[in-house]
């Protein structure tokens, strides 16, 4: 799954805390989001991640953008359902170990679909491109709503392996013999 993402210039709009795992219908150790911006983004306004939230025990909430709401309809205020509240870093100062670098364009921030990340808004114009990659222990998870994007008709059941016709896998490599 790929898509772009695009902050006009002045945006005071923040990307939400949230992390990328609980919007889709896949769920694995091997789970990687790339993060590529097409423009320079200052350390103000770049992408925010919190170190070790990929091993917490419970992903976050997913919200809507829009409105602020729980994603699939729920109460995200809650423990229920495998999910927490999202955090607040930025009301929690010293709570949280927050990585956050300045990028150049075509530069690559690679992080776990259960990694909690965010970004504040932006005076510039701030465009980046963003890529899914799963592994092949990667499975199929239930969801208690549509999920983004929605997959109409795979008819793959909760933890099953996902479909290589709808998902193809990307063939390894040999490994080079070194000197």
């Amino acid at each position: 799954h790929e898509h772009v993402l695009v902050k006009e210039p002045s945006s005071t709009r923040h990307t939400p805390w949230h992390c990328d795992a609980p919007y889709y219908f896949v769920d694995g150790p091997q789970t990687v989001s790339f993060w590529i911006p097409l423009d320079p983004v200052p350390l103000e306004s770049t992408l925010r991640l919190i170190r070790g939230s990929h091993l917490w025990d419970e992903v976050v909430h997913p919200v809507s953008w829009t409105t602020g709401s729980g994603f699939y309809g729920d109460d995200q205020t809650t423990h229920r359902g495998g999910f927490q509240p999202a955090p607040d870093p930025d009301n929690e100062p010293g709570r949280f170990e927050i990585l956050e670098w300045a990028c150049e364009p075509g530069d690559a921030v690679a992080f776990h679909y259960r990694t909690v990340h965010g970004a504040r808004g932006s005076d510039n114009l701030r465009r980046a491109f963003s890529l899914r990659v799963v592994g092949d222990e990667a499975l199929y998870v239930q969801r208690p709503g549509r999920t983004s994007p929605p997959f109409d008709g795979h008819g793959m059941v909760n933890g099953q392996r996902l479909r290589e016709d709808w998902f193809p896998m990307l063939p390894l490599g040999t490994a080079v013999p070194t000197a």
